[in-house]
């Protein structure tokens, strides 16, 4: 049985329930990824009202925006304790991710994330953390199985120093090197966009994976590599998904094609999918991210719960081992992980894709597993 530090402070039978959900709305956060997150969570909130709601009770979702800052995030998640949230959901940037956890294992708020991956998401096991995307080390590893399939043993990145890049390279040279493959690191900051392709014609890579941010120094690089007569050859992957987004391809055209990135997409979405899909293309003006779906299937998880434990925190963070969840990508439950520490979502899809070259408004999948 767990025991909350604090509990929710009591509220009216017939008030709303309250969900604080934290996203990157405004920058140094990669926004757009935020206003497909929220997108999606509106949705599967809206839909979970449509339905009835918990116990006939409305559930609000009490936004805030982490502007990709593990601060903003620790003092949104203390407030939003203090509000009397019933649980957290969302948030995209690892970092930023990482920082909510640790709060609401302080505070005793169960919080659901939707899309970061970073393995280490907390520092120490802990009930109150449960997650949908799929770790970083199963991602990235379907990523280095992709590139040695390809003939890439030689590869490149150009980095910045984070915990999410570093875990992220680490990642790729413990899967690469007992199968032949090199990864050599350009620090992107120091080197600058030339400095980049110079190293790579002298290190005579096949293959450099941006571990950077979008839309810089991602672009400035991008464009750099395509315009270099030396690294025509030279495949531009994008495993945390820059690809996916429509900024990419505004700012980048036709180079800004055949660049491999992860996604978490099956092969077809179902019924449900294809519904939320039609209605968040209206919303959006455009295609759906995969982000999207996580923050709908987010929403539609902790709605799921809510209807069937009730909304006292440590019920919520008891009810993740019975959770049984029919989501747009397909039916997930959870399950606990000694390798992360949180409740983890099982069944999820993962795709390498890019957009195709020959109609970079359409993606391939490029593998699967």
């Amino acid at each position: 049985m767990i025991t909350p530090p604090s509990p929710a402070p009591a509220t009216p039978p017939h008030s709303p329930v309250l969900i604080g959900a934290l996203a990157p709305l405004s920058p140094p956060g990669w926004t757009e990824a935020g206003q497909h997150l929220l997108a999606g969570l509106e949705l599967g909130i809206a839909d979970l009202d449509a339905a009835g709601g918990v116990d006939g009770r409305p559930v609000e979702l009490v936004v805030r925006d982490t502007a990709a800052d593990p601060a903003r995030a620790t003092a949104a998640v203390a407030e939003l304790a203090e509000l009397g949230v019933a649980a957290l959901v969302g948030e995209y940037h690892s970092v930023v991710a990482r920082a909510a956890a640790a709060g609401a294992d302080a505070h005793g708020v169960p919080y659901l994330c939707s899309s970061a991956v970073l393995d280490a998401l907390v520092e120490r096991p802990t009930p109150w953390v449960a997650r949908l995307s799929p770790p970083q080390s199963r991602g990235w590893r379907l990523y280095g199985d992709f590139l040695l399939g390809a003939g890439h043993t030689r590869v490149a990145v150009a980095s910045v120093p984070t915990v999410y890049w570093a875990a992220g390279t680490q990642i790729l040279r413990e899967h690469l090197a007992p199968r032949g493959g090199t990864v050599i690191e350009l620090d992107a900051s120091a080197l600058g966009p030339q400095g980049v392709c110079d190293a790579l014609a002298a290190e005579e890579a096949t293959a450099l994976l941006l571990l950077v941010g979008t839309p810089d120094p991602a672009v400035p690089l991008v464009k750099a590599v395509r315009g270099d007569r030396r690294l025509t050859d030279v495949l531009i992957g994008a495993p945390a998904g820059q690809p996916e987004f429509s900024e990419w391809a505004s700012l980048l055209g036709d180079d800004g094609a055949g660049v491999p990135f992860l996604r978490y997409l099956p092969e077809r979405l179902t019924a449900l999918g294809g519904r939320v899909e039609s209605v968040l293309r209206e919303r959006l003006g455009r295609e759906p991210s995969f982000v999207a779906y996580e923050g709908y299937d987010a929403a539609t998880a902790l709605g799921h719960v809510l209807r069937s434990h009730g909304t006292d925190r440590a019920r919520i963070a008891e009810a993740w081992a019975d959770a049984e969840v029919e989501g747009t990508r397909g039916r997930f439950g959870f399950a606990r992980t000694p390798d992360t520490g949180v409740w983890q979502a099982t069944g999820m899809p993962l795709q390498v894709a890019d957009r195709d070259p020959e109609h970079p408004e359409h993606f391939r999948v490029r593998h699967t597993g």
